[in-house]
């Protein structure tokens, strides 16, 4: 994984930054590492792969034991009473006379153990927890996969900007040497003030085309700063030249969406047994150790005694009747298992379809980048000749302008061509699940 490989450049960078006022020239895996290793949405995903993981360890901890101490006092201000046959003292049969039995005070005190034997809500929460961890690994995944995603682009747009300005930056150099040259044929009366007033209107355009450009490229720089967590005072640059990458032998492996889909069909298919394993019964072992104290506090029989209780048991829970939830819950998450396999076949057909035209798509783009750089060089050419045979009296300024006007058209298409082939790639990555490779 990048964040392991180049975690200690990405650290590397961030310490000169510390140190140092000079603006860095950062590639884009220097990027992608900084934004793994310090990115807050990155850092709460992992948070929840935590959360995760404790979930599992609270459904195991029903397992283990458990052990309470309970402790209660009672005052009665009327003592309970209790009917007593009078038979028992000579009475007559059948009639009855009520007593106050037991004594004002009453203090217990006791320990109790519970042992869970069997339980297999428990023994399928357990399993379903575990699934449900792979689930949030694999949303980790998909966060690292989006910042990937979202660094990428921002440092692709920074690319496409810094080739514009450097064509803007080639085309008012040849502005302001066909201003000079113009303004010397003035002089000699080969050019007039028209022709010198449409090549100053050409700087000025330039000029704030740049200045426009500036303008974005900055904008972009502190959107990738915000992403890889560098301040924004912190300056930095991109590499110019962009590169090109061949897929062609590459093995694909299988996508997030892919493997969330599966999952998420085991998830279902895990809670279904659950479900039907809640109809058998569940076993627990239980104990108590403790005192009971009894207390009059009238004279002459003033006392406070206690008495040992204790006791050990085993209890069986079997749920024979629960109005038909159960069966209504089977019948429900059986349909979901339904979706949840419609929904993989979904997710992997539309993924081949994608990835054939992805490549197709990043096969095309590159063609199209290649074909407008052999237009911008014959565009070039074409303007150099002009301006020489401008010299020669054989061209007008219109001819310059018109060649100066093909030169930027190609030089447009170029940085076009160069988006559509970058978000090809992006996208042919992505859906061949070799992003963060």
């Amino acid at each position: 994984m990048l964040v392991s490989i180049h975690k200690l450049t990405a650290f590397a960078a961030l310490f000169l930054f510390a140190f140092s006022g000079y603006s860095q020239t950062w590639s884009l895996e220097q990027c992608i590492d900084s934004a793994l290793v310090n990115n807050r949405e990155i850092a709460m995903s992992a948070n929840n792969s935590e959360i995760s993981a404790e979930r599992v360890k609270e459904v195991k901890s029903n397992l283990i034991p458990k052990l309470m101490v309970n402790g209660e006092y009672k005052y009665f201000f009327d003592l309970p009473y209790q009917l007593m046959p009078m038979s028992v003292f000579g009475g007559p049969e059948g009639q009855f006379k009520e007593a106050q039995f037991g004594v004002p005070h009453n203090i217990t005190g006791n320990v109790q153990l519970s042992v869970p034997i069997y339980n297999p809500n428990v023994y399928g929460g357990i399993k379903t927890s575990k699934i449900a961890q792979e689930l949030t690994g694999l949303q980790q995944e998909m966060t690292k996969e989006n910042i990937y995603l979202e660094v990428s682009n921002l440092y692709f747009n920074a690319q496409i900007l810094k080739n514009q300005r450097a064509f803007l930056d080639s085309n008012l150099i040849n502005s302001e040497v066909l201003l000079k040259n113009t303004q010397a044929f003035k002089g000699q009366q080969l050019a007039t003030g028209l022709d010198e007033d449409k090549v100053q209107l050409q700087i000025t355009l330039l000029n704030a085309q740049r200045s426009k450009v500036d303008a974005k490229y900055n904008q972009v720089l502190n959107g990738l700063k915000f992403m890889i967590g560098i301040p924004l005072d912190a300056s930095i640059d991109v590499i110019t030249s962009v590169e090109f990458t061949n897929n062609e032998g590459q093995e694909f492996e299988e996508t997030n969406d892919l493997l969330m889909a599966q999952t998420k069909n085991r998830l279902l298919k895990s809670e279904l047994k659950t479900l039907k394993s809640s109809r058998l019964p569940s076993v627990a072992m239980f104990g108590s150790y403790g005192t009971i104290g009894y207390g009059y506090d009238e004279k002459p029989n003033e006392f406070l005694n206690f008495y040992p209780s204790s006791l050990a048991g085993l209890q069986i829970k079997y749920p024979l009747f629960n109005g038909t939830t159960t069966f209504r819950k089977i019948n429900q998450k059986k349909l979901e298992i339904k979706n949840s396999e419609i929904l993989v076949d979904v997710v992997k057909d539309k993924n081949e379809m994608l990835i054939e035209n992805g490549v197709l798509e990043k096969s095309s783009a590159l063609l199209f980048v290649q074909s407008n750089q052999d237009q911008i060089e014959l565009a070039t050419a074409i303007y150099d000749k002009t301006i020489v045979h401008h010299a020669q009296g054989l061209a007008s300024m219109n001819d310059i302008l018109f060649a100066e006007t093909s030169v930027r058209e190609a030089q447009q298409n170029y940085l076009a061509a160069l988006v559509d082939y970058l978000r090809a790639d992006l996208n042919l990555k992505k859906l061949t699940g070799t992003i963060l490779n």
